[in-house]
C-alpha cells in the first residue's frame, strides 16, 4: 500500500518548502518532494547563496592582491580555487541542511528524487538509483521553479558552453570569458572571474546592462564594472558560438 498525503508539494526551493512547511503547520499530512538531492532550491545551490559567496571571496582576493598600490606589502599573493570553492559549498551546504531540519521539525515527509503523476492522486517518486515509491494525495502543489534556457542552436555543455551553474563550479580560471547577456547574474559571475584573473568580455543586445533596473543604476555599475577591468559590447546580438 502507498503511503497518503492530505498534501505532496513537489519542488523543495523557496516556494515549494515554504508551502510545505505552513501546510504541515495548518494541520496537513505534508510530503515534500526534491529532485536536486538538496532543498532550497536555485537561490541555495546554485544561485544567490554560492554566488555571493564567490563574490565576497574574490573582492577579498582582489583587495589583498591590491593592497601594495595602497603602501602595504604584504609578499607574493596566491589564488587557491580549490579551497574557494570548498568555502562556497560549506556555505550552501549549512543552509540547504538548515531547510531540511525545519522540515524536520515541521514534520514534513522529504522525499529525494524526481516526482512525475502515474494517475491524478498518484505521484511516482524516482530517486538518482532508479528506485521507484509511489505515494497518493488528495492535493498536490507544483513548485518545479526554472532551469537556464539557451539562445537558439547553442548547446549549454557545462564544460566550455556554461550557464550559471557551471560557472559556479569552474575547476580553474579561464584566461578569457565572455558572458552573454548583461543581467545582474551574469555580471555577477563575470566579476567573480575578472577579480580571479580572467579577461572579461559582456556581448549585450541592448543599450545597457541588467535590463528592468533603474538606467542611472545600470550606468553607475557600468562604470564600477569598466574600473574592475571588465569590457563591455553594447547593442550586440550573438548569433553563434
Amino acid at each position: 500500500m502507498s503511503e497518503k498525503f492530505q498534501a505532496v508539494v513537489i519542488g523543495g526551493g523557496p516556494g515549494g518548502y515554504v508551502c510545505a512547511i505552513r501546510l504541515a503547520q495548518l494541520g496537513l499530512k505534508t510530503a515534500c518532494i526534491e529532485s536536486r538531492g538538496s532543498l532550497g532550491g536555485t537561490c541555495l545551490n546554485v544561485g544567490c547563496i554560492p554566488s555571493k559567496s564567490l563574490l565576497n571571496l574574490s573582492e577579498e582576493f582582489h583587495k589583498v592582491k591590491n593592497l601594495s598600490n595602497k603602501g602595504i606589502e604584504i609578499g607574493e599573493v596566491k589564488l587557491n580555487l580549490e579551497k574557494m570553492m570548498k568555502s562556497k559549498d560549506k556555505a550552501v551546504t549549512i543552509l540547504t541542511k538548515g531547510v531540511e531540519f525545519l522540515l524536520k521539525k515541521n514534520k514534513v515527509t522529504y522525499f529525494k528524487g524526481h516526482g512525475s503523476f502515474k494517475s491524478k492522486n498518484q505521484i511516482l517518486i524516482k530517486d538518482d538509483k532508479n528506485n521507484e515509491t509511489i505515494i497518493e494525495a488528495e492535493k498536490t502543489v507544483i513548485a518545479t521553479g526554472s532551469v537556464p534556457v539557451s539562445l537558439p542552436g547553442i548547446d549549454i555543455d557545462e564544460k566550455v558552453i556554461v550557464s550559471s551553474t557551471g560557472a559556479l563550479k569552474l575547476e580553474k580560471v579561464p584566461n578569457k570569458m565572455v558572458v552573454v547577456g548583461g543581467g545582474y547574474i551574469g555580471l555577477e559571475m563575470g566579476s567573480v572571474w575578472s577579480r580571479l584573473g580572467s579577461e572579461v568580455q559582456v556581448v549585450e543586445f541592448l543599450d545597457h546592462i541588467t535590463p528592468g533596473m533603474d538606467k542611472e543604476i545600470s550606468s553607475e555599475l557600468m562604470k564600477i564594472l569598466k574600473k574592475q577591468g571588465i569590457k563591455f559590447n553594447m547593442q550586440n546580438k550573438v548569433e553563434t558560438i
